[in-house]
């Protein structure tokens, strides 16, 4: 590393997640010296580093990032915001280029492509750090520290809830399409099954009751808590009761709210890293575990408790015609 500071490349520059990457990567006193995306909607850089270069082509990427290998300015750290199903490559690509990955939710699709990096991170000595930015939030570390220091051995009682509106136009993106994006508990949900287990402990049983396009639901039994669960892209979701619900619920203890007070987690995850302080491979290995099984495992309709809000899904008839919410 510089003395001016961590060198940062970023590939998936014109995604949603990027400027949360780029303002962590200036408030860490690091650089952004090559970007990659193949849109050109890229702009935001400009108010942070005018001077990185950019390409929409990943081939001149890649060669300018191995022109700065053999030169002796490699860098520091590659940063992911590509699309979910390109995040494997993407890691290795870094790992390979001598650099450190740091890689949006979630990190791989399959459990399977955690092994594959765990060997690759053997062979190149480089490392890969994910984002968890839940477990950086205070009100969870308090809210593990408090089931921790519970001696009794109870198990709470919870509900998560998240429904956020998306338009028509994620059906068309790649986040609509289920191969590319791992389905809306992976994409919308894998960060809240992270920090179920980081406050809750291993998960023992996965029950799936629901799976949609825009919505999922279903049980999940921690060591030390039984979580209804509820996720939903669908306005409608919303508009019933006039606000977005987006919060964990621990009956006879506190409710979490996720509207607000989370946008600085990025920044924390970057200085957490470059202090070498970052989540390591095994750390992701349940929560993708969580939503794969969610997934792919046969629906389960009448087994364990459903959330509230899942009767009013059921409840709903046509919610698609012809392929497409309505």
């Amino acid at each position: 590393m510089t003395q001016n500071g961590p060198r940062f490349g970023l590939i998936g520059a014109a995604g949603y997640i990027a400027p949360r990457h780029m303002e962590a990567m200036k408030k860490a006193g690091g650089s952004l010296i090559a970007a990659f995306d193949p849109s050109d909607s890229v702009g935001i850089i400009d108010r942070h580093f005018p001077q990185a270069r950019f390409a929409t082509d990943f081939e001149r990427f890649a060669e300018h990032v191995d022109k700065l290998k053999r030169t002796g300015q490699k860098l520091d750290y590659i940063s992911i915001c590509s699309p979910n199903y390109l995040h494997h490559a993407h890691i290795a690509f870094a790992l390979r280029a001598g650099s450190d990955a740091i890689c949006e939710k979630p990190l791989v699709l399959e459990p399977s492509y955690i092994d594959d990096l765990t060997a690759l991170e053997k062979v190149t000595g480089q490392r890969i750090n994910t984002i968890l930015q839940l477990r950086l939030h205070p009100s969870i570390i308090a809210l593990r520290d408090k089931i921790a220091g519970d001696k009794s051995g109870r198990v709470y009682e919870c509900d998560l809830t998240y429904i956020t509106s998306r338009g028509l136009w994620y059906y068309e993106s790649w986040k609509g399409d289920e191969k590319r994006s791992g389905g809306i508990a992976t994409n919308i949900g894998v960060h809240f099954f992270d920090m179920l287990s980081f406050a809750f402990g291993p998960l023992k049983q996965n029950i799936v009751h629901h799976r949609a396009m825009d919505c999922a639901a279903g049980y999940l039994a921690y060591e030390r808590a039984d979580v209804r669960w509820f996720l939903s892209i669908n306005r409608r979701d919303i508009m019933r009761d006039g606000v977005a619900q987006r919060s964990l619920d621990v009956k006879d203890l506190a409710t979490y709210d996720f509207s607000q007070g989370f946008e600085d987690l990025h920044a924390v995850s970057y200085q957490d890293i470059i202090g070498g302080r970052g989540f390591p491979l095994s750390e992701v290995r349940p929560s993708i575990e969580t939503v794969t099984h969610i997934r792919t495992a046969p629906l389960e309709p009448d087994k364990g408790e459903a959330h509230s809000m899942l009767a009013r899904v059921r409840a709903d008839a046509g919610r698609y015609r012809d392929g497409w919410p309505v």
